[in-house]
């Protein structure tokens, strides 16, 4: 049995890591909503403030992300269903597993790059926020 592709791991590894982060920031910040209670200090509306932008950012960049990496399998796949149904001597034929693999690799290579610019958020959050006193 052979190990896991190292993006394979890579993207279990910022889903781990997002499961962790993603609780701390959200208690942080209620947290500190709830402290501040109607009228938030100057700190506390550029963090509620920023809060939003950053997650529009994110988002953005990540969608950004994802339909730039489903443009590229799609070609890389229209290529392979090409060749599995070529001729006999017109170049290797793709087998039916060769082309299952290559979906399968292509929607985890998708959902990697959407991850990227979300974890990378949420954790310099966590650890940010993991610096910051509420008060």
């Amino acid at each position: 049995m052979t190990s896991p592709k190292p993006r394979r791991r890579s993207t279990a590894r910022k889903a781990a890591e997002l499961t962790l982060a993603v609780p701390q920031v959200v208690a942080h910040r209620v947290a500190r909503m709830a402290l501040a209670g109607p009228t938030p200090s100057a700190r506390d509306r550029k963090e509620f403030i920023g809060m939003v932008a950053e997650k529009q950012a994110a988002f953005f960049s990540s969608w950004s992300a994802m339909a730039t990496q489903a443009a590229i399998a799609n070609q890389a796949l229209a290529l392979s269903w090409l060749r599995a149904f070529a001729p006999p001597g017109v170049g290797k034929r793709t087998t039916p597993a060769a082309l299952a693999a290559q979906w399968q690799g292509a929607g985890l290579a998708v959902l990697d790059k959407g991850l990227d610019p979300v974890h990378r958020k949420a954790v310099a959050n966590a650890r940010r926020l993991a610096r910051t006193k509420l008060r």
